[in-house]
């Protein structure tokens, strides 16, 4: 096996368990940061599907807010 493969080896080792505490201690930021893809994806779908369907005033739009 070569150093490289070794230093690779060894990363992996460290990296794994402290990645696992990270995500034990902190199921918030995992969670919110989930939560924000999935905010984010919807709002692009919805950003496509709006641009299908056919323009509307503003004073319609105003309209159905009120």
């Amino acid at each position: 096996m070569t150093d490289k493969a070794l230093d690779e080896t060894r990363i992996k080792e460290l990296i794994k368990p402290a990645l696992v505490e990270l995500l034990q201690e902190h199921k918030d930021l995992l969670y919110n940061l989930v939560a924000e893809i999935v905010e984010d994806y919807a709002l692009a779908q919805a950003i496509k599907e709006g641009e299908q369907t056919p323009k509307v005033s503003r004073e319609k739009v105003i309209r159905a807010l009120e």
